[in-house]
């Protein structure tokens, strides 16, 4: 079992090489916990962990490295084009009906208990 010191210790070389003896290691161990009685369950736990250790170390040399590329310049995006505003369309006025052409309005119903 190898701490996270000692794996922020190897080059990225060693590290996908412990990573890709660990996978293998785990597939093997599947399948012998599939296949037979395994003799240690706690070993797919420890291939497991293994492997975490490892990716998670590679994501950190990864993120530090885009960290230490200098931000080019950010160039700035030309401006949107000025909106100008559209005439409305003139329409033709709509002749207003008669206040006699509209339907009556209906009461609203009593509610109950009230005169």
């Amino acid at each position: 079992m190898e701490k996270a010191s000692e794996l922020r210790e190897m080059s990225d070389e060693q590290l996908e090489l412990t990573l890709k003896e660990a996978a293998e290691n785990l597939f093997r161990l599947r399948l012998q916990a599939e296949t037979e009685r395994s003799a240690a369950p706690s070993e797919l736990r420890k291939s497991r962990r293994l492997i975490a250790r490892v990716k998670t170390i590679q994501g950190e040399r990864r993120r530090a490295a885009v960290a230490s590329i200098p931000a080019a310049k950010p160039v700035a995006a030309p401006a949107p084009p000025a909106i100008e505003a559209k005439p409305a369309k003139s329409e033709p006025a709509k002749a207003a009906k008669p206040e006699s052409a509209k339907p009556a309005a209906k009461p609203a119903p009593a509610k109950a208990g009230q005169k």
